[in-house]
């Protein structure tokens, strides 16, 4: 069936919603962009004209079909090379949503998005609408044909898995990039002192490479280890300048709303570095490092300057 130029309008609308929607559902933008254009074709084949609330019906639509895909991703990533991280998003990537209250900005941060990993789909998809795009219940319940009952109950057992492995607190934007300029001068200062002051005792640090990149498939545990792991990292080598392909500039910005490194060669981006940290100090680095979840960050990177990087790595 053919759309009116009224109703493709209506979808484009509304699109940056349902791909905001779509990315803190899968942790995924490519994912997310699927689902997106496979509810544009639901659109397109739908008599619209029988819809009565558009943005319900394509919120449905697209929530069921990445609960699907969440169901087969769970099968996916059992097989995963490595750590699975999210894909990071730069600073001003329509995908990371609205970002008004601290529900929103804590829903799309890097360290809550690998914990929504820990969720069942019905978990997730209740916390983002909830949390993040403030849906009522008696939606949540109509999207996902429960009861309002059984949404809140879904709510309060998500919430309560998400802030037991939850650490981050929100610091002000002048503290974040103090933190990660400390952070970069104690990495190439070779000594592990300066970087085991800034890390808290149980801080973790874990790299995704998804069998395309070399990165440890265990996470390293405890601020001495992390810090002797971080020592070694940012340690000149030509095994390191091999891998990469030459010598990445190292820049600092924030993603997912987090501060971080980004690393970048040749206009490409090689590495995000991002960063949990608290008032206590950092308590989680995830470095994303495989070449598909760095392709939308490369090409926003590529849109605006950012001047010249703080330096050269290896």
């Amino acid at each position: 069936m053919a759309l009116s130029v009224r109703d493709v309008d209506r979808f484009e609308a509304f699109r940056p919603r349902l791909e905001a929607i779509g990315y803190r559902l899968l942790g995924s933008a490519s994912e997310a962009e699927d689902a997106v254009q496979e509810t544009f074709l639901r659109w397109q084949a739908a008599d619209t004209g029988r819809i009565e609330v558009p943005e319900a019906w394509l919120t449905k639509v697209l929530t069921n079909l990445c609960l699907n895909q969440l169901t087969s991703a769970r099968a996916r990533r059992e097989t995963y090379v490595g750590e699975w991280l999210p894909e990071p998003l730069l600073a001003g990537d329509r995908m990371l949503g609205p970002a008004d209250t601290a529900e929103q900005r804590e829903s799309v941060s890097y360290a809550v998005l690998t914990l929504l990993e820990r969720l069942s789909p019905n978990e997730r998809a209740v916390y983002v609408l909830r949390e993040a795009f403030d849906y009522p219940h008696r939606e949540i319940a109509a999207i996902l044909d429960l009861t309002e009952a059984a949404s809140q109950q879904i709510l309060h057992r998500a919430k309560k898995h998400v802030a037991e492995g939850k650490a981050r607190t929100e610091i002000d934007e002048a503290a974040a990039r103090r933190v990660v300029d400390e952070f970069l001068a104690a990495a190439t200062s070779g000594r592990t002192e300066p970087l085991v002051r800034l890390l808290t005792q149980d801080a973790v640090a874990v790299g995704d490479g998804g069998g395309k990149v070399p990165a440890r498939a265990k996470a390293f545990e405890g601020a001495l280890a992390v810090a002797t792991f971080m020592r070694g990292l940012f340690k000149p080598g030509k095994a390191k300048r091999d891998i990469v392909g030459g010598s990445p500039g190292v820049y600092a910005t924030t993603a997912n709303g987090d501060p971080a490194l980004v690393a970048v060669l040749d206009g490409r981006i090689v590495g995000i570095m991002c960063f949990a940290v608290t008032p206590e100090g950092i308590t989680a680095i995830r470095n994303q490092v495989n070449p598909d979840k760095l392709e939308r960050a490369t090409r926003l990177w590529a849109s605006t300057d950012h001047g010249e990087p703080l330096l050269i790595a290896f």
